[in-house]
């Protein structure tokens, strides 16, 4: 596939947000679980990703996994094959267990450029076996698929207007290859890399657009967020679902729930079924008057590294077995998936209003320093203060680990993505004002895919070099394609 065979990322804007703001209930109607027969549940989800990179034989853009399939000689590329692999064994897995008797529920987070690396590649064989989890009836109440954004950008260094349009991207491109009813089963949206904003405009806008693309629901990790008062997330509450309120720099408000993936950045967390065997040794926890089963919510790679290529299966089999033979899989501890456990809440009576409500890490300290009557020149100028006082104190948000950021020491790519970003909307926005159909043009689509994938997390997070050379040739193809 060469460049100009685009990925279906944008033309349907308006059809997509009619479809998935439709507030039908996704698990409750085929959910084999009674609330009241469960002590504790665990929801494991697999991130899946590879990026799109500028690396073909003649320059097009293709799919790292191509790339590794391709230059087997290089670094652990030789995992190309077992890594394709991983990408569609639960498609065997989930069948063989329900066979068993088994009860398995597993979340699914696979990014667009993944997505459309399978295409690019022709691995039918691939996309024959997702199709199967994302449509086939009998695996529905078994399978939750996330939303994502569709190029793993990272919510903290991404510019603001493009947020929507990263969300939006993966929408489309999922409706595209699974169909519009799949489409509308996600309700659960997880952040690349666990990134969670904790500016004031970055996380009021991101939350916003989550909200209008029809998400009820995400994953955040724990040390990302705080309770309104500063303190840390209470251990109940990290086992429970928790109303995370986004305040901006104007003093408007908007909040989504949100469910604590606990711990750090751990693939033998979820490789090893950890969250199954923590969750057996916890029971139901107060909320308000009422009392609900624990949840321990994680996430992992589902391909990346020894544990998660080899050990996974037979550990994810092991422990749904185990469950079978202690209550058969539905009463005592339970496998669960994140819209199924809230709708089950919902069901019985539980509100969203009745979840502790959170915020993004280090907004209290803000919101004290800024004062009752917020401003956008009070609240920078607070920022100033704040990190003059504290050189800790960041708004470049939280992610699964301290130790790594997207920001410092890469404006060689950041300055450019901000300037394309700019350049995108100032040229497209008045365009799509007068004539929504604008988004179905070649034009704005190449000129979107080259955006977009400039700001894919991996340009960054793999350092100087080779990286940040794909992500100069991005930005000079984006210039070129908005023109």
């Amino acid at each position: 596939m060469n460049d100009q065979a685009l990925p279906p990322i944008a033309g349907r804007e308006a059809e997509i947000l009619a479809l998935v703001q439709q507030e039908l209930p996704v698990f409750l109607p085929q959910s084999n679980l009674n609330l009241e027969q469960i002590q504790s549940t665990f929801a494991c989800a697999l991130h899946m990703h590879q990026p799109t990179i500028p690396a073909g034989a003649h320059g097009e853009l293709i799919s790292h996994l191509q790339y590794m399939v391709e230059h087997p000689g290089e670094g652990d590329n030789h995992n190309a094959e077992p890594f394709a692999q991983c990408y569609k064994r639960l498609a065997e897995i989930i069948p063989q267990l329900i066979s068993e008797g088994c009860n398995p529920r597993i979340m699914l987070d696979y990014s667009g450029n993944l997505l459309w690396g399978f295409e690019q590649m022709g691995r039918s064989d691939i996309l024959d076996a997702l199709r199967h989890l994302a449509c086939d009836p009998a695996l529905q109440p078994h399978v939750e698929w996330l939303g994502t954004f569709w190029s793993h950008a990272v919510a903290p260094s991404t510019p603001i207007p493009d947020l929507k349009l990263q969300i939006l991207a993966w929408q489309h491109h999922f409706a595209a290859l699974f169909g519009p009813e799949a489409l509308q089963r996600v309700k659960g949206f997880s952040p690349p890399e666990m990134h969670l904003p904790n500016h004031p405009d970055t996380l009021y806008e991101f939350v916003k657009a989550l909200r209008e693309c029809g998400y009820r629901w995400l994953l955040v990790q724990e040390h990302s967020v705080e309770n309104l008062d500063g303190s840390g997330l209470r251990q109940a509450q990290k086992y429970g679902p928790n109303q995370l309120v986004a305040r901006n720099s104007k003093g408007e408000t908007v909040s989504i729930t949100a469910l604590i993936k606990t711990q750090g950045s751990d693939t033998k967390l979820v490789g090893q079924m950890q969250p199954c065997y923590e969750a057996l040794g916890l029971g139901r926890q107060e909320l308000g008057t009422t009392t609900i089963p624990a949840i321990v919510s994680q996430i992992a790679d589902g391909e990346n590294g020894g544990v998660m290529m080899n050990e996974f299966p037979s550990a994810f089999i092991q422990a749904h077995q185990h469950l079978a033979r202690e209550g058969g899989g539905t009463t005592g501890t339970v496998a669960i998936n994140g819209t199924e456990y809230l709708e089950l809440l919902e069901a019985a009576g539980v509100q969203s209003t009745d979840f502790p409500r959170i915020e993004a890490v280090d907004q209290h300290k803000l919101w004290q320093q800024v004062g009752s009557q917020p401003t956008p020149e009070a609240v920078e100028a607070a920022i100033v203060k704040l990190k003059a006082d504290d050189p800790r104190f960041s708004m470049a948000g939280a992610s699964w680990t301290n130790n790594l950021s997207w920001v410092e020491g890469y404006a060689n790519i950041l300055e450019p993505m901000n300037q394309l970003s700019a350049r995108f909307h100032q040229v497209f926005d008045p365009l799509v004002a007068e004539d929504p159909g604008v988004t179905t043009t070649p034009h704005y689509q190449q000129a979107l895919l080259q955006l977009l994938l400039l700001e894919t997390s991996c340009f960054r997070y793999w350092g100087q070099g080779t990286w940040t050379d794909y992500a100069s040739e991005i930005h000079r193809r984006g210039v070129e394609a908005i023109g």
